[in-house]
């Protein structure tokens, strides 16, 4: 199936998105990336990749610029979601040479191998820098705001200890997560009750892991690799997305859930998944379809200011399926930062 949009678009609306993250949001919770959390830290992931798919300069400035400026607050805030920024540190030590990028991610590495809240089963628990605790609690989130961190850290030290944990973490979290009935993730999984919760199939909850897995398998390409059983789960799971597409293209924000809004940030990450899989040669090409018809209603998303819409708010296992209806939508630098990755896995 050809792009619904020439690359030339693409690019221009790429650039718009990436512009519209850095502008000045002072303030802005969902949209401020000058500060130290998972919020930014997904949004500077994006713009890795980003400048890893077009090699602009400016980008990668502006990553060692704002990598300098908000370290220095980094050890307020060493929780499980919060590592999510320090996933740029290995490649900006490979790009620039400056050790304190590898210092840190050395001194964070050693904190999740020794340190990090782990469920009974030896998932990482899913901790918050806000004043809240989710005890023996497991989120989707974590494999791309903790596991990708480690997985790149694994290649660039060629430790076998931060490989060998981060397979054990995406086996684990997809055999938590699952859902028997439909293959697609469950958003979270209470170790201490023993269920999922409100077991909501939660769109953003699937595009992390749909995105995330193929991003820790191509960092650990040679190193390590996650076992037939793991990898059945991530196909099922890709296959079983599927399904739950609607007609314009994109998920509700709640899958199985055709009456709630349609939701932009979480239909990005499970096509960028799909495009990033079948280059990995996970899954086989005929996902592209998929892929693509997504990407034609995202592109409408994306006004001319570069501002991302119809992304829903931070979003917590909710009490009710009911209750992530209610969740309003607003910019943020995850929405921002999953559609921007999708438009580079093409540029």
């Amino acid at each position: 199936m050809p792009k619904p949009i020439s690359h030339d678009s693409l690019r221009h609306t790429a650039d718009q998105v990436y512009r519209y993250m850095v502008s000045d949001h002072t303030g802005n919770w969902g949209m401020d990336i000058q500060h130290w959390d998972w919020v930014p830290g997904v949004g500077v992931i994006a713009i890795l990749s980003y400048y890893e798919n077009t090699r602009n300069e400016e980008v990668l400035d502006y990553l060692v610029k704002w990598a300098r400026t908000n370290m220095p607050t980094s050890e307020q805030a060493i929780v499980i979601n919060a590592v999510a920024p320090f996933a740029i540190f290995p490649a900006l030590y490979e790009y620039t040479h400056d050790p304190l990028f590898l210092e840190e991610s050395l001194r964070v590495g050693q904190w999740i191998l020794t340190e990090a809240p782990r469920t009974r089963e030896g998932a990482f628990e899913h901790t918050v820098t806000e004043n809240v605790s989710f005890p023996e609690q497991v989120w989707a989130d974590t494999i791309f705001m903790a596991v990708l961190f480690l997985a790149r850290l694994a290649r660039v030290t060629g430790d076998d200890s931060y490989a060998f944990e981060a397979v054990r973490q995406v086996e684990l979290h997809l055999e938590l997560l699952e859902d028997k009935e439909t293959c697609v993730m469950f958003h979270g999984w209470n170790c201490i009750a023993q269920d999922h919760m409100s077991a909501a199939r939660w769109t953003r909850a699937n595009a992390w892991i749909a995105v995330g897995t193929p991003m820790i398998m191509q960092e650990l390409e040679g190193i390590a690799t996650l076992s037939q059983e793991a990898m059945k789960r991530y196909r099922a799971m890709m296959h079983g997305l599927i399904h739950f597409q609607q007609a314009n293209g994109l998920w509700a924000t709640v899958m199985d859930r055709p009456d709630f809004y349609p939701e932009t940030s979480g239909s990005a990450g499970i096509a960028c998944g799909m495009l990033k899989a079948i280059r990995q040669g996970l899954i086989d090409n005929a996902y592209e379809d998929s892929a693509f018809r997504a990407l034609k209603a995202i592109v409408q998303k994306v006004l001319p200011s570069g501002e991302v819409t119809d992304v829903s708010g931070g979003t917590p296992v909710m009490p009710s399926i009911e209750a992530y209806h209610e969740i309003p939508c607003h910019p943020t630098l995850y929405g921002q930062g999953l559609v921007l990755m999708l438009f580079s896995e093409l540029l």
